[in-house]
């Protein structure tokens, strides 16, 4: 009876979301209500189970989704993204130009999101198109498929910030994980499968673009330096590195970790403080490009378009709360074991299917989080690396069959202005590729560790 409530919640999730249009975070909640009362939890106990799983998740990612989202803005606004671009373009040389976007927008999406990454990267692209020449597509995909890749894979973006979460996982080390599988899935999926695409399929700049006003350089101001960009970028990457090295170096016995000294070096790594640090250095090397008044009008901007969310990734974590509650959680574990499938395998595949069935990557990846989390609380034969391998086995899941319900999709579709049908044999088969090498990666990854 609990396996069938299961199915008939995730149905009605998408019956709401699909046919109906009723937003994410509306549907989650009624869908999280309704199953607490069919599953027989206490009446006086589902208010508090609903707000616990809510609470529980917006505290760890509220935080980082909001602080990463003010350094995005804050390198998208003052020209960072350019200046990276630029510098790389000029060091790889023409044929690498691809190369060079893609690593790109590999660092500047470690802050920012999928659809304000790619806004901000299309000028550049456009622009080192039309004086390389050759298809878009050669430039573009790479460059749009390390933007989906990193949404994917890497904290602080709210999906895996959230699954993470939901699964226990150690979110410093879930950072580095997430790194170590992205860089290798973009090469394999994005970059060398990207200038494959663009052999095959030739396609034109943007009538938009070729008709659009010459961009006014001025409205930057002076762009930061190259060599700021690249510290904002990878000072989260080091400090969180070292509250992972240091907890590796403890438990091994090198050092004692109940010492002061490595206790406050591992606080400055924790994810939350690494981003609040990296936002103060950030507002400090950009002080000569803005005001501190319009700094502080961009930190505040940044946090509108996240805000629906932070608010669904919240009601994923409610939802979970309430399956972990019922019971639900025990008996797909036992009916998983009896079919031998290994937990990253049953992930990667329910997160797929619900990628496919209703689009959104982020709400993909917080309900298999949810659904699977109480499997894994019960199996106490996993590692942390374990849990890092499984929350990046269902970000692949929620990576592949980009289709027509995808936001992603026609935002990719608009901008480049690419046809339908060449977009599903372009970047459906794009985005399929980073889901099944990511998988690979992580499942290969959780067997080695």
């Amino acid at each position: 009876m609990l396996i069938f409530i299961m199915i008939a919640s995730v149905a009605l999730l998408l019956l709401l979301i699909m046919k109906f249009k009723v937003h994410a975070f509306v549907a989650l909640t009624i869908v999280s209500l309704l199953t607490a009362l069919a599953t027989g939890i206490p009446i006086n106990k589902i208010l508090p189970t609903l707000l616990n799983g809510f609470g529980n998740t917006l505290a760890s990612v509220a935080l980082l989704v909001g602080l990463g989202a003010m350094i995005g803005r804050l390198l998208e606004i003052t020209g960072g993204a350019k200046v990276l671009a630029d510098t790389l373009i000029n060091k790889f040389g023409e044929q690498k130009a691809p190369l060079a976007l893609g690593i790109a927008s590999l660092l500047f999406g470690f802050p920012i999101f999928f659809d304000a990454g790619l806004v901000v990267m299309l000028p550049i692209i456009f622009s080192v198109a039309k004086q390389f020449g050759g298809s878009l597509i050669r430039y573009a995909f790479p460059a749009a498929g390390a933007f989906a890749v990193m949404h994917a894979f890497s904290v602080p973006h709210p999906g895996p910030v959230a699954a993470g979460d939901l699964l226990g996982a150690n979110i410093g080390l879930l950072t580095i994980i997430g790194l170590i599988c992205a860089i290798p899935t973009w090469y394999i999926a994005t970059y060398l499968f990207g200038l494959h695409l663009g052999k095959k399929y030739h396609l034109d700049l943007p009538k938009a673009f070729l008709n659009a006003m010459p961009i006014n350089e001025t409205a930057v101001l002076t762009p930061p330096s190259f060599k700021k960009v690249i510290l904002i970028l990878l000072l989260p990457l080091v400090l969180i590195m070292l509250d992972t090295v240091l907890n590796t170096l403890a438990v091994a016995k090198v050092i004692d970790g109940s010492q002061l000294w490595v206790e406050t070096l591992r606080l400055l790594g924790k994810t939350p403080i690494a981003l609040l640090i990296t936002l103060i250095v950030s507002i400090v090397l950009l002080k000569n490009q803005r005001s501190y008044e319009q700094i502080e009008k961009i930190c505040d901007s940044s946090l509108g378009p996240i805000c629906a969310i932070v608010l669904v990734t919240g009601a994923g974590g409610m939802f979970g709360g309430v399956l972990r509650a019922s019971g639900i959680g025990e008996v797909l574990a036992s009916t998983l074991g009896h079919t031998g499938m290994p937990v990253i395998v049953a992930a990667f595949i329910i997160s797929s299917a619900l990628r496919v069935a209703q689009g959104s990557a982020t709400v993909a990846l917080t309900t298999t989080a949810a659904l699977i989390s109480p499997m894994v609380a019960a199996d106490p034969s996993l590692s942390q690396m374990d849990l890092c391998f499984i929350v990046i086995s269902i970000a692949s899941g929620a990576t592949v069959l980009a289709h027509v319900n995808d936001s992603g999709f026609w935002l990719v579709s608009r901008f480049l202005e690419i046809d339908t049908k060449t977009m599903l044999k372009t970047w459906t088969v794009q985005e399929t590729l980073i889901g099944i090498v990511g998988f690979i990666i992580a499942y290969v990854g959780s067997i080695i560790f």
